[in-house]
């Protein structure tokens, strides 16, 4: 690969889309009757819209969004205890940007800064690292958000304090895994899934096999996808081919950037500091076993929700959803985000209700982003 344009060329993606007509055609797709297949990342749904692949694609062939927008899926409650830890006396709280718009029950982080909380915004945890190393009479605590993509940063830095003997430095852990929500989706008998595009960037840590459950126990194929447009029409195209073969299997198209067997070094530091918790919360989905990650007891002193008994560790507030709010249909594929009563009149990216609308991976911020008033209408 020398340019991203070789990913761009409208005569591959017009090849592409006749091909992948003449392929739903022939397994008998129509708008009737649509092969649904749920890209899980909201980077490719981010992609699907602002290459217009869904107003491109055979009509017989529908997207539904899934739960991988890490911010999206994250509860009121989890925003609500974020706010907590930054209220308090002497603690710096660090977060990254699409984070601290996302509304709480009462505030978003960005509301407790402009109130004289002091949260920052960092672009890595290392940021938060040096920070600590800065302020050693402050307590500095790093909003660990994200899925298996950003869970190793979290971890070397965990390591580094450690090895540093900082005491001043914590993680609020919120680190969450791909395979077990999809689980619980293919487990919910109203949700009519034929197959998977695959995260790349996930993928590119752990690798393809930890999907193989998909194929094996659940009989849908899923195809790990890049994000340009060739890539995620050659990826659709590999599904409906699996489903005209009446086959079901874990393939991997974007090969030039996930190994097979992932990032050993980066699993090797997900395995040093982290554990699966027995249960968390998903926006949506509610609980979901074995589906978030806790500091494991030899990193204790680096846990927030240990350090300030916040969270797991502490009394947990039930917190519903802003009323109308419907992010929890929407990510679970059951609603389509201008179906929200809400879309672009009581949630706006400027006046957001749910996390949907703020974060640059959420698909109602998708739809607003590259159909704005007319997807509203």
């Amino acid at each position: 690969m020398k340019f991203a344009s070789e990913f761009r060329d409208p005569k591959l993606a017009k090849a592409l889309l006749a091909e992948i007509a003449k392929l739903a055609d022939q397994i008998g797709a129509s708008k009737e009757k649509p092969v649904h297949i749920m890209e899980i990342c909201g980077g490719h749904t981010h992609s699907i819209f602002r290459y217009g692949l869904d107003k491109l694609i055979h009509e017989g062939v529908e997207f539904i969004h899934g739960p991988g927008c890490p911010v999206c899926v994250l509860p009121r409650a989890r925003v609500d205890e974020c706010i907590e830890i930054a209220q308090k006396e002497g603690v710096i709280f660090c977060t990254f940007g699409d984070a601290m718009r996302v509304p709480g029950s009462k505030l978003s982080l960005l509301q407790a800064k402009a109130e004289g909380a002091d949260v920052r915004m960092v672009y890595s945890p290392l940021d938060a690292l040096e920070i600590a190393r800065r302020n050693p009479a402050r307590e500095v605590v790093f909003f660990g958000l994200g899925f298996e993509t950003t869970t190793p940063s979290t971890a070397l830095a965990i390591q580094a304090a450690a090895r540093e003997g900082l005491t001043n430095f914590s993680v609020f852990c919120n680190h969450i895994t791909v395979p077990e929500p999809i689980k619980a989706l293919l487990d919910d008998p109203h949700m009519c899934l034929d197959g998977f595009i695959g995260p790349g960037h996930v993928s590119m840590v752990i690798g393809i096999h930890p999907y193989d459950f998909i194929a094996q126990y659940y009989g849908k194929p899923i195809v790990v996808a890049g994000f340009e447009p060739t890539d995620l029409l050659q990826s659709v195209l590999m599904v409906l081919r699996q489903i005209a073969e009446g086959a079901a299997r874990v393939e991997n198209q974007y090969a030039r950037v996930v190994p097979e067997h992932g990032n050993k070094v980066s699993i090797a530091a997900i395995e040093d500091v982290y554990e699966k918790r027995p249960s968390f919360e998903w926006r949506g989905l509610g609980e979901i076993d074995a589906s978030g990650l806790r500091i494991r007891t030899s990193y204790r002193a680096f846990d927030a929700e240990e350090k300030f008994a916040i969270g797991y560790a502490g009394v947990r507030a039930v917190v519903e959803e802003a009323e109308g709010c419907a992010c929890g249909a929407v990510m679970t594929g059951r609603m389509k985000p201008p179906a929200c009563p809400q879309f672009g009149k009581g949630c706006t990216p400027e006046m957001p209700l749910g996390a949907l609308m703020v974060s640059s991976e959420g698909a109602c911020a998708a739809y607003w982003q590259y159909g704005g008033a007319r997807a509203a209408e």
